[in-house]
């Protein structure tokens, strides 16, 4: 059993449900509650903590995790300066970078149990707008998908930013949104405002040539991707019908699977696969906010949606990673290829 947490616009802005191949019973908002709508959200890699970013001052709010939110976390000693956007854990869980929307568009932290003193700035800036964060499954490096060229920024990382990578030789085209790397760390994917809409590079400290363009594109601005936890998948929540779409992957986009039989109601903001990759959420613009699917290479029959629906415009979805507890040596598996 997992958890899944919805971060959206309008009061209590996070809503948070037990996961068992359904919707739970919603668990009770924090009792101090972000300060605006949340944009991104993320559990830590061990699952005790899960953090959101939002907008308004302070921009990131934590808590700790166990079966329900706990008291928040003491905010930043150096705040994010501006909307925040999207928070990744390293996969370690012991650093923590947030995406947001004025200069230096992206600040880490130490984590442990809370936020320790902010890292210093990269050397390079991304060039605008940090919308995305993601590490690689090693941990030794971070990229932001941002505003402005080149769309795309990565770093090594240890335990703060190096020396920035070489653009990719072939850039996404328009607004970086998210980015996340393959779980076995081989290849990344950005999504963006323009056709292609979603772009995809080998991996290896540093960008490959550019992927071939899927045969079917999104059709509308990628807001989402997730690889699925085996890597054989790869999903992209975006503007426009069918407002999610995704691929086989294997070095490269396979055909398109077929959409969901029953959409997602409006535009798709974020995706999410659960830790046994046996099922995936979509959080989108329009009531009810949040739709899932049993996964097994392509979508099966939407869930049943949530008792009490989250109150607005579903921006992100996370799950929560299985206790250590949880053994199932497939799922653990999987989690070797990831960390």
């Amino acid at each position: 059993m997992s958890d899944v947490a919805v971060g959206h616009d309008l009061s209590p802005f996070v809503t948070a449900y037990p996961w068992s191949a359904g919707f739970g019973t919603k668990y009770t908002n924090p009792a101090t509650l972000p300060a605006n709508d949340v944009y991104g959200i993320s559990f830590s890699p061990s699952g005790n903590d899960i953090v959101t970013a939002h907008g308004f001052n302070p921009n990131v709010t934590a808590y700790p995790w166990s079966s329900g939110f706990g008291t928040k976390y003491t905010d930043p000693g150096t705040a994010i300066p501006d909307e925040g956007s999207q928070p990744a854990f390293s996969p370690s869980g012991n650093d923590i970078a947030i995406g947001h929307g004025s200069s230096p568009f992206v600040t880490a932290y130490p984590w442990s149990s809370g936020f320790g003193a902010k890292y210093t700035n990269p050397g390079t800036l991304p060039g605008n707008f940090g919308s995305g964060v993601s590490f690689s499954p090693n941990g030794n490096d971070v990229a932001v998908a941002h505003g402005g060229t080149p769309f795309i920024t990565a770093y090594p990382w240890s335990s703060g930013f190096g020396t920035k990578y070489t653009n990719p030789g072939t850039l996404p085209v328009g607004t970086g949104r998210k980015v996340t790397f393959s779980p076995n760390g081989n290849d990344i994917v950005v999504t963006s405002d323009s056709s292609p809409f979603v772009t995809a590079y080998p991996w290896s400290s540093g960008f490959g040539a550019k992927y071939t363009n899927p045969g079917t594109l999104p059709t509308g601005s990628g807001r989402g991707v997730s690889f699925s936890p085996n890597g054989n998948d790869v999903v992209v929540a975006h503007l426009i019908t069918p407002f999610v779409t995704a691929y086989p992957w294997s070095s490269g986009f396979g055909a398109k699977y077929t959409n969901p039989a029953t959409l997602p109601t409006g535009s798709g903001n974020g995706v999410a696969f659960s830790p046994s990759g046996a099922e995936i959420a979509v959080s989108h613009a329009t009531t009810p906010f949040i739709t899932a699917y049993p996964w097994s290479s392509g979508f099966g029959t939407k869930y049943t949606n949530p008792g009490t629906l989250p109150a607005g415009q579903g921006n992100s979805v996370a799950f929560r990673p299985l206790p250590a507890s949880s053994f199932n040596p497939a799922i653990a598996h999987r989690r070797c290829m990831l960390y």
